[in-house]
C-alpha cells in the first residue's frame, strides 16, 4: 500500500463538499511531479486530504477508488486524475504548523515542497500523521 497526500483551497473543494459528494475525480493538476504521483496511485492506497491556504491543515483521510486516468476537463493528454472517496474526518485537524512543530516530520513534501499539491508520504509518517489527527 502507498500513501500520499493531497491539496485543495477549502473556497474550491473543501472537505466538507467531499463528503456530500461521496466520491469526486481529482482534477486541476498542471505539474509534472503533481501528475507522475496521481499516476503512482493505485486502488485502496490511502490519501490525507490537506486544506491549503484557509486553514492550512490535514482534516481527513480517503482512499483511492480508482486508478488515473484521462483528465476529462482537458483535452490535453498529459494530464491525469485519479477518483478519491472520503474516509474518515480527524478529530482533531492536524496543522501545518504542528507538522513543522513535529520533528519526525521535518522531511515531507509538505515542509520541503510546499507548492507541490499531490504528494506520497512514508508509512511511518502517514501513521505519524494519523495519530495527531485522532488525538
Amino acid at each position: 500500500m502507498n500513501y500520499f497526500l493531497v491539496k485543495s483551497e477549502p473556497f474550491k473543494y473543501s472537505w466538507e463538499q467531499f463528503n456530500k459528494d461521496g466520491e469526486t475525480f481529482w482534477d486541476g493538476v498542471r505539474n509534472y511531479q503533481a501528475r507522475n504521483n496521481l499516476k503512482a496511485m493505485k486502488k485502496d492506497d490511502l490519501v490525507l486530504f490537506y486544506h491549503s491556504n484557509e486553514g492550512k491543515e490535514i482534516v481527513g483521510l480517503a482512499k483511492v477508488v480508482k486508478e488515473f486516468y484521462q483528465d476529462p476537463t482537458t483535452d490535453d493528454e498529459r494530464w491525469v486524475v485519479v477518483d478519491l472517496a472520503p474516509l474518515e474526518t480527524f478529530k482533531t485537524p492536524v496543522t501545518l504548523e504542528a507538522i513543522k512543530a513535529d520533528e519526525f516530520l521535518q522531511d515531507i513534501a509538505l515542509v520541503r515542497q510546499g507548492r507541490l499539491s499531490v504528494m506520497p508520504l512514508k508509512a511511518e509518517e502517514f501513521d505519524r500523521i494519523i495519530a495527531l489527527g485522532n488525538e
